[in-house]
């Protein structure tokens, strides 16, 4: 396996800038960068010129991740090449509202059905948009053996419209997802979130989907505003500081964190970026630089623990939540060059800032996590 990458700034890149990536005759371009520069007239048409033929795939991001740490307004592209017999296959379907998730997932699924699907990298629109439904409805399709990882689109922290690119182009109501079959591939994964729980757990008395209406039978923003004091004038924005912890019904800790998108103060609910069901509990969190950090390091190293039967370069696929950016500021760096150290130098850095993170927990199903450090490892036997 062999990756090539190009950092560019909001200009369109040159063909001199272009020529070593399309060398390469990738099988596979990954695009990440603000939706500026994805809308930027001719961008999309300059890639499609110079890697003819050849499925690119990505969003718009909240940051952009590469080789060379954290970058924003900007694009990352990455071409990816095999040299055995792994086979990629690109898929999309649009999401024109929060009831079609479910059946935009089925179909990306049905798509990609296959004997020998080894993975799935998924990646979707971020706003008004039910990532644990779309996840679900994928999974129906292909099975809770194969692993499912990639995030939800961002738009620079603006939660206003965000885009997908796939084979018919730019899309802000989108999904796309690609398939990787073959029996030479290489797939490891690891999440963390580093994020520490505060004050007592909290019953989740009602909710459907990802709507949180009542905690101990009290409209759930009456409680969550409690708990943020001055912090709750700036909702919906500073509940990407104050995210939950999903607990099961006996309190016990899922490893399972949920943003807090939306808010509405006439019915005192709150609106999550996925499914929390009635009867758990829950309990409100928090965090240093230092903790999330030390959560990256944990999530490479449960990625790179796996890549032992795995030779020569790979590709990290990296998807971290917007709100830990937000924490860590000017020190948000320190978390991409913790996973680069932990993973080697053999590894080619590609991802994002989202507004949700893909992938299994664990060694259970694949969900969608928030305020996670989620790094994918892909390579060849």
């Amino acid at each position: 396996m062999e990756c090539r990458q190009l950092l560019h700034g909001s200009s369109l890149p040159g063909g001199g800038q272009l020529a070593p990536l399309a060398e390469l005759e990738p099988q596979l371009v990954l695009v990440f960068g603000s939706a500026e520069t994805l809308r930027s007239p001719g961008y999309v048409a300059l890639l499609q010129e110079t890697f003819p033929g050849v499925p690119m795939v990505g969003c718009s991001t909240a940051g952009e991740i590469s080789d060379r740490g954290v970058s924003e307004q900007t694009c990352v592209l990455t071409a990816v090449r095999f040299h055995g017999e792994v086979v990629i296959r690109v898929v999309e379907a649009a999401i024109p509202s929060m009831a079609s998730c479910q059946g935009a997932g089925a179909a990306l699924g049905a798509a990609l059905q296959g004997p020998d699907l080894s993975a799935v990298l998924l990646f979707a629109k971020g706003v008004a948009v039910n990532g644990s439904a779309i996840l679900a409805g994928l999974a129906s399709q292909v099975g809770s053996q194969v692993p499912i990882t990639g995030g939800l689109a961002g738009d620079g922290g603006a939660f206003v419209e965000t885009l997908t690119l796939g084979p018919s182009g730019l899309s802000k109501d989108g999904a796309v997802a690609v398939g990787l079959y073959g029996a030479g591939l290489v797939l490891s994964h690891g999440s963390c979130g580093g994020w520490a729980p505060f004050g007592p757990a909290r019953k989740i008395t009602r909710s459907r989907e990802n709507i949180l209406y009542e905690l101990d039978g009290e409209p759930a923003l009456n409680v969550y505003k409690r708990y943020l004091g001055d912090h709750a004038k700036g909702l919906p924005n500073s509940g990407l500081l104050f995210p939950l912890e999903i607990l099961n019904p006996e309190r016990g800790r899922m490893g399972l964190i949920r943003t807090i998108l939306g808010v509405d103060e006439a019915e005192g609910y709150l609106v999550l970026a996925g499914d929390i069901e009635s009867g758990g509990y829950l309990r409100l969190m928090h965090a240093s630089t230092d903790d999330l950090v030390d959560g990256a390091e944990q999530a490479a190293q449960q990625a790179g623990s796996h890549r032992a039967g795995g030779a020569g370069q790979g590709l990290a696929l990296l998807v971290s939540c917007v709100g830990r950016r937000l924490v860590m500021g000017d020190a948000v760096e320190e978390e991409i060059e913790v996973v680069g150290a932990t993973l080697g130098k053999s590894m080619t850095l590609s991802g994002f800032y989202s507004y949700g993170e893909f992938g299994p927990l664990g060694d259970s199903d694949c969900k969608l996590h928030n305020q996670t450090m989620t790094v994918t490892c892909i390579g060849e036997r």
